[in-house]
């Protein structure tokens, strides 16, 4: 089993990235945000109580995501591996997460941290929230409220991977296959994979 957290600010491209990887890798997606706007489109109580939090470029409480991962897992034990986008944000979250895979044997092996420049974050959120009409990515406040708590709240969970050797920082400027060939690489030298056709050493 190959299990990943890939990480990074908004903007950073994970989402794109972790579709690359899921088809390269097999594995399955958990992408907390899309969990969530799932369950804003539904109009669930889950959905209204993360909007709240969401709309403030806030983090949604651990109550909420860690119930969320604990029955996506369950419902895919048969996986080859999981890719987490967006999980864990904190430090409680991480060692939750560890407590969790830990039980069902199956321990993070490796967190990917893309590495972007912030007004490159800024410029792809601005142009994301033009295509998709998400009204965070299209106030600047918004967007540097949800910089500025990865920074605050975010960013330290890096030294806690870092202190159990799972680390590895990703440069995350470029073209999408250049990205994607730093990532394969950095998962390859770890995993012993056998090479994907994108560049991949």
């Amino acid at each position: 089993m190959l299990n990943l957290v890939l990480f990074g600010p908004p903007g950073a491209g994970k989402g794109t990235q972790a579709t690359n990887l899921i088809e390269k890798y097999k594995l399955v997606h958990l992408s907390t945000g899309d969990i969530l706007r799932g369950e804003l489109a539904a109009k669930s109580t889950l959905g209204l109580e993360a909007k709240k939090y969401m709309d403030k470029g806030e983090l949604v409480p651990d109550e909420v995501v860690i119930g969320m991962i604990e029955v996506k897992l369950d419902q895919n034990a048969g996986a080859k591996g999981f890719i987490f986008d967006g999980f864990p944000r904190t430090n409680a979250q991480a060692q939750a997460l560890d407590k969790l895979l830990e039980k069902k044997n199956a321990p993070i092996d490796m967190m990917l941290a893309l590495e972007v420049e912030k007004p490159e974050l800024v410029n792809r959120l601005m142009g994301r929230g033009k295509v998709s009409g998400r009204a965070d990515d299209q106030d600047i406040n918004v967007i540097e409220n949800r910089i500025n708590v990865y920074n605050r709240e975010t960013a330290p969970v890096i030294e806690y991977y870092n202190k159990q050797g799972k680390f590895r920082s990703v440069d995350g400027m470029g073209t999408i296959e250049e990205i994607f060939a730093r990532l394969c690489n950095a998962i390859d030298k770890v995993n012993g994979g056998s090479g994907c056709g994108c560049g991949c050493k």
